[in-house]
């Protein structure tokens, strides 16, 4: 990747759902370009096109037609298995949800990642310590998700996305099971991520609250991009 091209493009991206009259066209000639380094975040309505944009971005799914570049590589020419190694390498997923596994512990969720990629049982154990004293948990490493609180639980997730040093951290609506207080200290840690780790963060969030911690805002409507608002710094650590 040369040092002038962005890290995501993508160009005229339009992707339907179905065949003929039937036909649901959910993004409508998407240009977006998202720099290395960056702290997006995807807003818009129900419908607007931005969940099924964050798909694209997240090598989960392939556009109908217009190009998709992660790298200066052509992700819709990828196949299967191509992406799939992607997302393995380069990608880190955050779910609203948390999806992490009731009964194991939460270094044992953390280390699935590294489970999947093959690592030898030391390292994972090395490297899921690390990413928990990262998010603050190290010491709640023998704790099962029942036992911490959605605060918790959601740095236990983010440290299982963020174990396998990914480029780009994809958080699809963080703070949506979460409090107030919580939501903040949430923000504030994907904030500390991308300022002191370089780690993209891309965000679907329909709460501005939560929106104005990102530096590049991607307004979604009607499966277009609407407009896109820069130039605002994240907020600094601690801000809040």
């Amino acid at each position: 990747m040369s040092q002038s091209s962005p890290l995501i493009s993508l160009r005229a991206v339009t992707k339907r759902y179905g065949q003929g009259p039937n036909a649901f066209e959910a993004l409508k000639g998407i240009d977006l370009d998202i720099a290395a380094g960056d702290f997006v975040a995807v807003m818009g309505p129900s419908g607007s096109g931005k969940s099924t944009a964050m798909n694209l971005l997240g090598c989960l799914d392939v556009p109908t037609s217009g190009a998709f570049l992660f790298r200066d590589v052509r992700v819709e020419a990828l196949d299967a298995d191509e992406r799939s190694l992607l997302r393995r390498k380069y990608l880190g997923f955050v779910f609203q949800g948390f999806n992490l596994l009731g009964r194991t512990s939460a270094i044992e969720n953390v280390e699935l990642p590294l489970l999947y990629r093959g690592e030898e049982r030391r390292r994972r154990r090395e490297m899921a310590m690390h990413a928990l004293e990262r998010v603050g948990l190290d010491r709640w490493a023998r704790h099962s998700p029942a036992e911490l609180s959605g605060g918790q639980q959601q740095r236990v997730a983010i440290a299982r996305a963020i174990v396998t040093n990914p480029e780009v951290l994809l958080a699809d609506e963080p703070t949506g099971n979460l409090d107030s207080q919580r939501s903040v200290e949430i923000m504030e840690l994907l904030t500390d991520l991308n300022q002191s780790s370089g780690i993209t963060v891309l965000m679907v969030t329909h709460e501005p609250d939560m929106a104005v911690y990102a530096r590049t805002i991607v307004h979604f409507r009607d499966g277009r991009v609407e407009r896109i608002d820069q130039g605002a710094p994240a907020l600094a650590v601690g801000a809040h």
